[in-house]
């Protein structure tokens, strides 16, 4: 993951490189604005278009037992707890910090795991909340958000004042290939630490519980849900793919090289695999 990370800082450098030395140092300026508007209230948009609630202990008194318990054995402030009526079974965390984390489950999901189960996903979704992965993806994010901004301006020229620089190519032009390079490049790579969180989030899940079984029953459960729900219904949240603990797609078109998720049989081997490290029995 740190030598991912390099990689993605490297490509940006070379962005914000190529966009200060062609004067759109204003561009980066007013898109910097806009991360911060991202950082500070996305997760609050995300919720609410989601259809989320935040519910309290008297109208949840299971679920927040239950993350509440979580959260003594993982040394963590106890987030906010938030259901979605949806009759997909998942789960998944946002918030850019501990304190400002709210971990939320759909009514599908309590509907069909046993309480083992979704305990093993509830902590699979703390996890993200201690490794704070919501803002690292919001950072990682960004400057593919500024690659393809820069590339749309690049396009009409003007934005650079589509000068040459001693009978060298358009500096619009220059922007523009090094704005596609980079948007390609972080898209991948973006994919690749989703992919290694997902890991982690899995291993930290393990580690909480002390019984990866369960987690490893509960994905396969919420996959085979997943099948059954009709494709409209999962259209109309696949936006929030990268934070559902299985995504939508449960089969990704494209492969695993542009999927948010790891492959379910990888998951699910590495489970079996930590189950054995723990001397568990694995069917």
């Amino acid at each position: 993951m740190l030598l991912t990370f390099f990689l993605l800082g490297l490509v940006y450098v070379v962005l914000i490189g190529v966009a200060i030395a062609s004067k759109a140092a204003i561009a980066v300026l007013f898109i910097a604005v806009l991360f911060a508007a991202q950082v500070f209230f996305s997760d609050k948009i995300a919720l609410r278009a989601m259809g989320v609630r935040e519910v309290s202990p008297q109208e949840a008194p299971e679920l927040h037992a239950m993350i509440e318990r979580l959260c003594i054995q993982a040394d963590l402030p106890k987030p906010r707890v938030g259901v979605m009526h949806s009759a997909m079974p998942n789960a998944f965390a946002m918030g850019r910090s501990q304190k400002s984390a709210t971990v939320c489950a759909t009514t599908g999901i309590m509907e069909l795991l046993s309480p083992a189960e979704l305990e093993g996903v509830l902590a699979h979704e703390l996890t993200h909340v201690i490794n704070r992965d919501v803002l690292i993806m919001t950072l990682a994010s960004f400057f593919a958000m500024l690659a393809a901004l820069l590339t749309r301006f690049g396009i009409y020229g003007q934005m650079f004042g589509g000068g040459r620089r001693d009978n060298g190519p358009p500096v619009w032009l220059i922007v523009f290939v090094v704005s596609i390079l980079t948007y390609i490049l972080s898209y991948l790579l973006i994919r690749m630490i989703s992919r290694y969180r997902e890991y982690a989030a899995d291993r930290g899940s393990a580690l909480i519980t002390g019984a990866p079984e369960n987690l490893m029953s509960a994905l396969q459960k919420i996959a085979s849900g997943i099948m059954q729900i009709p494709q409209q219904d999962l259209r109309e949240v696949q936006s929030m793919n990268a934070f559902f603990i299985i995504p939508t797609s449960v089969k990704s078109t494209f492969g695993e090289l542009f999927a948010t998720h790891p492959p379910l049989e990888k998951r699910l081997a590495r489970l079996a695999e930590i189950a054995r490290e723990m001397g568990k029995p694995v069917a």
